[in-house]
């Protein structure tokens, strides 16, 4: 058994560069995500009836079809149209605006949750809408969403898993072809889950010191990432105490 695990480690190398390609991949569909929710989220409380349909056709399209078939589309479909992508271009976009369609919803639920009297005083400074929502709404916005948006990224890192079906060489790919090579399914899988754990706590670790460096006061970690014994703990409190006889 012990053969197998140092037989199934001599690739290594092979699977640090596929969780580099993986977390690179990830990050650049996460700034494609942000940027495609921060604009839907901007449509979806437009003044013009048309922006608000695009965005809202965006969201329900998005949502409700398989993050999987957007892939195919986006590696098979749209070379027809004359848009030709490498399988890893294919992916980002595919996940980017798979997750962007969520952080609409996100961002704008954030965007609502600013008070109102936000925006009155910002009026009442003379602050121009675009310099009203850059300095004074976003950055509010932003802390209230931060810890979904975080999710969200470690939703894409889980995701593109799914980038191995259209020949990309992330770590579940990478994983699969070292597997067909060497038959240790156990070892080769068992492998690439922890590398997955140590993405995803990374990221999260990584994103809980900038919440606490950006926002003012500073976000708990708690805050980021709360396991199932916080939210037990969290309602302990209000639950009603039976009485003692």
């Amino acid at each position: 058994m012990l053969t197998d695990w140092t037989y199934a480690l001599r690739d290594w190398s092979t699977y640090v560069d596929a969780a580099w390609l993986t977390l690179r991949l990830s990050l650049a569909a996460f700034a494609l995500a942000c940027a495609l929710g921060l604009l839907g989220a901007a449509a979806r409380r437009s003044r013009h009836a048309v922006l608000r349909a695009v965005a809202a056709v965006y969201v329900e399209v998005i949502r409700n079809t398989p993050v999987l078939l957007q892939m195919f589309v986006a590696y098979f479909v749209l070379p027809s149209a004359g848009l030709r992508l490498s399988p890893v271009q294919a992916g980002v976009l595919a996940l980017g605006v798979n997750v962007g369609a969520y952080l609409t919803e996100i961002f704008r639920a954030g965007i609502q949750a600013v008070p109102r009297g936000q925006r009155e005083a910002a009026r009442v400074l003379a602050l121009s809408p675009a310099r009203a929502f850059a300095h004074i709404v976003l950055p509010q916005a932003l802390r209230n969403v931060y810890p979904a948006v975080v999710n969200q990224l470690v939703q894409i890192i889980l995701g593109s898993s799914l980038l191995s079906a259209i020949s990309v060489p992330e770590l579940t790919g990478t994983a699969m072809v070292v597997n067909s090579r060497t038959l240790l399914t156990v070892q080769v899988f068992g492998i690439a889950a922890v590398l997955y754990l140590i993405l995803t706590n990374l990221v999260v670790l990584a994103a809980g010191l900038v919440g606490r460096v950006a926002f003012k006061p500073p976000l708990r970690p708690a805050a980021v990432r709360t396991g199932p014994l916080d939210a037990v703990r969290r309602l302990l409190p209000a639950l009603p105490r039976r009485k003692e006889a």
